[in-house]
């Protein structure tokens, strides 16, 4: 009986049902939850066989797996895996139980390993990709095993019992923030099956010698550096070669040795390569923000275009933490620059005594600011009467209120996002300022849920001013330092009677935009520096003001 007319078969299908696609680290993939709680995350290569790849069409079938399953020799789980039919058609795979986590066997020994790490299944993959699209790289093809799925069984182990070095695996959790890496369950990469034996098999047989198996290494170890990539550990068994009935191996058309390369686990980077590929990322992301209200490309199915306030986002949920991302604009290519895991856990500076807005570095090397949001807090008691009763404005407002002075020509920070943590480790009850959640409550996320929510934390995250996007996106160079007001007067830059006055100039400005400052502070100013210590001034002759702080702004009753 095929496997889709089964009982089996419909609980398969009934998960293909429920699947959502998501982005690990780079790399699209297929999420589909299974009925017994195993997770299974589906390439694009592995997408056309995602029936075979489940686990009741392998490995979730005990007996099946062992009479259609063999070992294949190394230190790691490594099983090749002739799958059941799914109409008419089954698949070979090799199965790879994961050693994220795990001492490496013989690290004190061999060259390089005392600095390895085994890949999690997710990083593995994305290097793994990242190697078969490097095409426009100085290099010939290197062929691979293609990466279909990988399988995360529900049930649970004791972490000593799989091996994995807490510190090990804390490190590589905090490096995945799209998924949650549980250090009580297994995961297996699940690879197609590539016809022929390895090298250090052909050895035994004598179709090659030592010394031609030596030099297939170093020549794939070349090839790998040219694409700016290195194995620690690189040995014959992780070369495929393909034997033919004359009794030799398959060449090409040069007379050399075809072929391919598997086990990943230890894939990597050159240095070189990993500041060329955060220098790419980089440069993209400059040159995209300028035309980040352009609709010039498409939209991926776990993504959507939405306006809140007049703003246009690209929005998506963040998995791992239960939260979502609003990216400002309608570019989705910019979406991924904003995820929390390239910026929650990168060194950061703190730039205000409450601890609540800081500078740092994102994984791409962006320079971000971001802001914890303070609404639904109650303001000092210190606080101007006016501004007590208007309240901490919102996120979303706060970035439509940057966007519409900017268009009034009233210079701004950037604003860039705006995320939503996941739920709160504790309740903490309702707000004592509800009035912008109840005048919230008619804006919802394009999947339903209301944008504004008490269980949840948010914050604002804007561009590091060191220049204008434009300037930016030609020339990648600081053009400015920014100090605030109060600071540059603490420095000897401004005069302190002088940061008065640009105060009330700002608010002056700011009135005649429409907009009202309801608590204006000299380091909601920000003052620019240019590369020689020079204030940075406008055609009046004062220090050119950027407005840097929102939360505390209102549109003046019929300003539009």
């Amino acid at each position: 009986m095929a496997l889709h007319e089964s009982k089996c078969g419909r609980a398969v299908a009934n998960a293909l049902e429920a699947a959502a696609e998501v982005s690990v680290l780079g790399v699209e993939y297929l999420h589909v939850r299974m009925e017994d709680g195993a997770d299974l995350y589906v390439t694009e290569w592995g997408l056309p066989f995602v029936e075979q790849l489940a686990p009741p069409s392998h490995w979730g079938d005990r007996g099946w797996f062992i009479a259609h399953s063999r070992k294949l020799p190394g230190t790691s789980s490594l099983y090749r895996v002739r799958t059941k039919e799914v109409g008419g058609v089954s698949k070979d795979i090799v199965l790879k139980w994961n050693r994220m986590g795990q001492d490496i066997p013989g690290e004190t020994r061999a060259r390089g390993l005392a600095t390895a790490e085994f890949n999690s299944p997710f990083e593995e993959f994305s290097l793994v990709m990242e190697l078969r699209n490097s095409r426009g790289r100085p290099a010939a093809t290197l062929l691979t095993h293609k990466p279909l799925a990988i399988l995360v069984p529900r049930r649970y182990v004791e972490t000593e019992s799989l091996g994995r070095r807490r510190w090990r695996f804390e490190k590589l959790q905090k490096n995945h923030r799209e998924v949650t890496l549980d250090p009580n369950r297994n995961y297996a990469v699940i690879y197609e099956w590539i016809k022929g034996i390895d090298a250090g098999q052909a050895m035994k047989e004598g179709l090659i010698t030592r010394d031609v198996a030596e030099r297939l290494v170093a020549d794939s170890e070349q090839c790998l550096k040219q694409k700016g990539y290195r194995v620690k550990d690189h040995k014959p068994h992780h070369i495929i070669v393909r034997p033919h009935g004359a009794g030799g191996l398959a060449r090409d058309r040069d007379g050399s040795i075809l072929y391919a390369l598997v086990d990943f686990e230890l894939l990597e980077r050159t240095p070189e390569h990993e500041r060329e590929v955060r220098a790419s990322r980089r440069h993209t992301y400059l040159s995209r923000q300028p035309h980040r209200f352009e609709r010039t490309a498409d939209v991926p199915p776990a993504l959507s275009q939405t306006t809140v306030m007049g703003v246009d986002y690209v929005y998506g949920r963040v998995e791992s933490s239960a939260g979502a991302l609003w990216t400002v604009g309608d570019d989705p290519v910019l979406f991924d620059y904003f995820l929390p895991e390239k910026w929650r856990r990168t060194p950061r500076t703190s730039l205000s005594g409450s601890g609540r807005v800081f500078e740092t570095r994102t994984k791409d090397d962006i320079h971000l600011v971001w802001r914890v949001s303070r609404v639904g807090q109650d303001l000092p008691s210190d606080a101007p009467a006016r501004a007590r009763a208007h309240g901490y404005n919102s996120p979303f407002e706060e970035v439509a209120l940057a966007l519409k002075l900017t268009e009034r020509g009233i210079e701004t920070t950037y604003p860039r996002a705006v995320y939503m943590s996941g739920h709160k480790p504790e309740p903490h009850g309702r707000p004592p300022d509800v009035s912008r959640h109840r005048g919230h409550e008619h804006l919802h996320t394009p999947d339903g849920h209301p944008i504004l929510s008490s269980d949840h934390e948010y914050m604002v995250l804007w561009g590091y001013w060191n220049g204008p996007d434009e300037l930016l996106a030609a020339h990648d160079e600081d053009y400015y330092r920014p100090v605030d007001a109060a600071r540059a007067a603490e420095e000897g830059l401004v005069p302190r009677a002088l940061c008065r006055d640009l105060m009330d100039a700002a608010k002056e400005r700011l009135a005649r935009a429409g907009v009202e400052a309801l608590w204006l502070k000299p380091d909601h100013l920000l003052l620019s520096v240019d590369p020689g210590g020079r204030l940075v001034m406008d055609a009046g002759g004062l220090p050119r003001v950027r407005i840097c702080s929102f939360d505390l702004l209102a549109r003046a009753p019929c300003s539009g």
